[in-house]
């Protein structure tokens, strides 16, 4: 082999494998350190955009899923109210029937009627009930409902129901005390309040089952999410360690291939 000055051949080509094996030292020590697979776009181009379409997936998912949750609570909270006015309803019931009692005084049956006007009051307040601003029941004589995303596209939806409290105890609220109202008017709206928390029993139960679904389809996007994008620190680790030995070989080898060119100057000092 030739022995020359101006160009050290070894010694570029040490250069080289070291620029190159501390540049992939570097992408290990940035994985490593972030815990990503994919630090910069160049890593994995068509997995990075895999992942984003994926990231956003994920977010929409969970945003749906928070979406049924306050589904889930308004449909609490109006089932709370119809609880409260079935109670309301059953105590006036029990007024009616004490009110017809031969042995009480007009004072008794005017007692009597105080109580009903009060609980009057108490259900006119519960039918008007919201929810974060929002009505809790219809305010005319059939249910509307609310149509609540159940999927991350927004192309599944579930009605949940306004109920009609107001207009089942119509009668009831309308009446001027317990002598104009008649028994079967207040097992009638019993009846229709009893109806609508079974409606709202079934709605409630659906939107459990969707929230689980949600749930399920994000643990899973997520899960695929990460094999494209978070490091496999095992594998990444012995890469680490390879990298770092050949550096500092090629480090070395690169100082030994610099010397060599003494060898020339050996010869002309002869």
């Amino acid at each position: 082999m030739s022995v020359v000055i101006n160009t050290n051949t070894a010694a570029n080509q040490a250069a080289s494998n070291l620029d190159s094996a501390n540049s992939m030292l570097q992408k290990s020590i940035a994985r490593l350190s972030s815990g990503k697979r994919i630090v910069n776009s160049g890593d994995d181009a068509g997995g990075l955009a895999v992942s984003m379409r994926m990231t956003a997936a994920v977010h929409r998912t969970d945003a749906a899923n928070a979406n049924v949750a306050n589904a889930v609570s308004f449909l609490q909270t109006q089932d709370g109210a119809m609880d409260t006015a079935g109670q309301v309803l059953d105590r006036i019931s029990e007024l009616k029937t004490l009110s017809t009692d031969v042995t009480k005084s007009t004072e008794d049956v005017a007692n009597y009627n105080k109580e009903f006007t009060a609980l009057k009051d108490q259900l006119t307040s519960l039918t008007s009930q919201k929810f974060n601003g929002v009505d809790l029941f219809s305010s005319g004589s059939s249910a509307s409902t609310l149509a609540v995303g159940t999927s991350e596209d927004g192309t599944q939806t579930v009605n949940i129901s306004k109920s009609t409290l107001a207009n089942d105890v119509t009668t009831i609220t309308a009446a001027t005390d317990l002598s104009s109202l008649n028994v079967s008017d207040i097992t009638g709206g019993l009846t229709a309040v009893a109806t609508s928390r079974a409606q709202n029993g079934a709605e409630s139960s659906r939107l459990n089952y969707a929230s689980q679904m949600l749930t399920t389809t994000e643990n899973n996007l997520s899960a695929a999410n990460s094999r494209i994008t978070d490091v496999d620190v095992a594998k990444e680790s012995a890469a680490f360690a390879r990298e770092n030995v050949l550096v500092q070989a090629a480090t070395s080898m690169t100082a030994q291939a610099n010397s060599s060119s003494q060898v020339a100057l050996k010869l002309l000092q002869g």
